[in-house]
């Protein structure tokens, strides 16, 4: 059994204008990105939206001394971006579409998503979103330790930093084991 984790596909971190965008790189990916939700949606897999959330003003957050503030609850900046905002409002009644805020980079630091997986039995995660050398790369490695086997679709990650999304794109084939298509 297998699920999609769609990782940050957010207004803030791809939108041009974003908190704390990777700009074009990301958007490029969009389409990519919305063809494989929609594939999982449509194939009864577990599709799980995996979004960074934050409070203004959180002094206390370990990421405040790295980024200035983005995807703060309540703002257009944790919309889905794009055509993913719509395809997820046609689907998110459905069973097998999670929307999961999380406040680490790692979909599993904090949420029961790995709860989720194996009560459905899922061995393994399909990774998208941004950005490839942060929140994608975390949920990686989560993920290898938890013993889930890990595709990423390069095709359908993106960073704002480009030495580091190549870098984590090598990082999840030989020291994950994960497959990188």
């Amino acid at each position: 059994m297998k699920a999609f984790i769609n990782i940050d596909y957010t207004y803030d971190f791809v939108a041009e204008d974003g908190a704390l965008t990777c700009g074009k790189p990301g958007q490029e990916i969009e389409n990519k990105i919305v063809s494989l939700t929609k594939e999982f949606i449509e194939n009864g897999d577990l599709v799980v939206l995996a979004i960074d959330v934050h409070d203004l003003g959180d002094t206390y957050h370990p990421e405040t001394k790295f980024y200035p503030p983005h995807n703060i609850r309540n703002t257009k900046g944790r919309d889905l971006y794009g055509e993913l905002d719509n395809v997820f409002k046609e689907h998110k009644h459905k069973d097998h579409v999670l929307y999961f805020d999380k406040t680490r980079y790692s979909a599993f630091a904090g949420t029961d998503l790995e709860i989720k997986l194996r009560e459905r039995g899922i061995t393994e995660v399909h990774l998208a979103g941004v950005c490839t050398d942060i929140c994608v790369l975390h949920t990686a490695v989560d993920a290898y330790n938890k013993g889930f086997n890990i595709t990423v679709y390069k095709d359908a990650v993106a960073s704002f930093n480009e030495a580091g999304h190549e870098w984590a794109l090598g990082h999840f084939e030989h020291s994950l084991g994960a497959k990188v298509l």
